[in-house]
């Protein structure tokens, strides 16, 4: 693992205990694992031939997919103990304990860059987007995930370090100076109701609750968790698709470089 040194930047919401939280349950969690689904079906219909750096990769559970798929990845993380997770325990082989500004990528050098519930950590989602469009080659692709829908606000948010939740004209309108975009979908929209009334509505009545990361995360709930399950498999068979989704509780998107 290379380490380079690197302030914790004041614009970046994330507490570094909460990779060991996350990594107790991704492996378990029906959330983790329907997001992996689709990021690898959309990198798929979006072939990328060269370095994969997977920004802000955490314990490494996508950076760890996406080489099984025969990837080319780095992992860059600024967490010390999300890349000691990633490098030890997923095994990832090039870790970059850093951020971006000081890991040292050169610009125009990536294929791809991923973003996998990243940008809404960054108060300066727009800086970051440059930061991310200047390592790319042109024609080099971003694949990211974000949490959708300003109304959706709740304590899980905060607690989760969140600056913001996206709309889908929201993240296009973040993208457009650089990119062109190729696909955009809201997803995981059998869970837009559910977090309505568990968190949503709680949170506009003023009775905040503390959520576990099980709870958060889908690793908790027996039948409801099956049922769930069955209605995402679904899902994925039609973003697998092509299909863009009207709504959901997250949004994924893939965009190309402008040359």
């Amino acid at each position: 693992m290379t380490t380079h040194p690197t302030h914790s930047p004041d614009n970046v919401s994330y507490a570094d205990e909460d990779h060991d939280t996350c990594f107790g349950v991704e492996d378990t969690s029906f959330w983790f694992r329907h997001r992996n689904e689709c990021i690898a079906s959309m990198v798929r219909r979006y072939p990328v031939d060269g370095v994969f750096y997977d920004v802000g990769g955490g314990n490494g559970y996508v950076a760890r997919r996406l080489l099984d798929e025969g990837h080319d990845v780095v992992l860059v993380e600024p967490g010390q103990r999300g890349a000691t997770n990633a490098r030890l325990k997923r095994h990832i082989p090039r870790v970059i304990c850093s951020t971006l500004s000081d890991a040292g990528v050169a610009k125009g050098s990536a294929a791809a860059v991923g973003v996998f519930d990243v940008i809404e950590h960054v108060e300066d989602d727009h800086g970051f987007i440059r930061e991310l469009a200047e390592i790319l080659k042109p024609g080099g692709m971003l694949f990211l995930t974000v949490p959708a829908y300003t109304w959706m606000w709740s304590d899980a948010d905060v607690l989760a370090g969140h600056f913001r939740r996206y709309t889908k004209a929201s993240i296009q309108k973040l993208v457009a100076p650089f990119f062109d975009i190729e696909f955009s979908s809201y997803f995981f929209s059998p869970l837009l109701l559910p977090i309505a009334v568990v968190r949503v509505l709680p949170y506009r009545l003023g009775l905040h609750r503390s959520t576990t990361a099980e709870v958060a995360h889908g690793t908790e709930g027996g039948l409801i968790v099956r049922a769930m399950e069955r209605l995402l498999v679904r899902e994925r068979h039609r973003l697998a698709h092509g299909t863009t989704l009207p709504t959901g509780a997250s949004l994924i998107m893939a965009a190309r470089r402008r040359r």
